[in-house]
């Protein structure tokens, strides 16, 4: 597979086979992940890698957080406070597209609260991620923690296999670094489910768009 092939591959799966990844093969994707550039080659990430029983009960634990009513506290904005256009309309249309796949309806809380707590669960994935960097970074480590993410993905598309990065991992970080024995000066910035995609899953059929060249690129000369 090359480079195009895994870029237009990838997507976020949110259903997974009870399928076990074998070690070394999560050892390959992150192998392959960590030749990910940054700046001044300051390779700024750590990684915590869950299964089995941890993941099952640092799945529990953040489910039963947000079960229970207790505020997400996540270490930093992920969202703006204010949405405006297109965004704003592009992240409806996303979520609206996710609850039509699942067929729930906008007053279902019930089936909302099932599916978002789906998210604690890895969406029963074998194998979920973690992705820290010191807190002494700056604006900068966020960019290279993405490429390095991304790269994780891409690798695990090569691999056959699926993910999902998820914002909501990062939404319990004093339960995942306790859970994890990860220090202070570590930010959490989110985490991911990663396994054998169940492909007949309804809501894994599920796919984004993305806007055409010319809506975000100009050229010059």
């Amino acid at each position: 597979m090359d480079t195009s092939q895994a870029i237009r591959k990838r997507w976020a799966a949110r259903a997974y086979l009870d399928k076990e990844v074998e070690r070394e093969t999560i050892r390959q994707i992150l192998d392959t992940a960590r030749w990910a550039p940054s700046g001044s080659n300051i390779q700024p990430w750590r990684v915590e890698v869950v299964t089995g029983e941890a993941k099952d009960k640092l799945g529990a634990a953040m489910a039963a957080a947000r079960a229970g009513g207790e505020a997400e506290r996540p270490e930093y904005d992920y969202y703006p406070g204010t949405w405006v256009e297109p965004f704003d309309s592009r992240r409806k249309a996303c979520g609206l597209a996710l609850y039509k796949a699942q067929e729930i309806r906008r007053e279902d809380k019930e089936k909302r609260m099932a599916a978002w707590l789906a998210n604690y669960h890895f969406f029963g994935a074998p194998v979920g991620l973690f992705f820290f960097m010191d807190r002494s970074m700056s604006a900068g480590g966020f960019l290279d923690m993405g490429i390095f993410i991304q790269s994780v993905m891409l690798a695990a598309t090569d691999q056959g296999l699926a993910t999902c990065p998820q914002a909501s991992l990062a939404s319990y970080p004093d339960i995942v670094r306790k859970a994890l024995g990860v220090p202070e000066n570590m930010l959490l910035l989110c985490g991911m489910s990663l396994g054998y995609a169940a492909t007949d899953a309804p809501v894994n059929s599920y796919r984004t768009e993305r806007a055409p060249v010319d809506e975000f690129a100009t050229f010059h000369g």
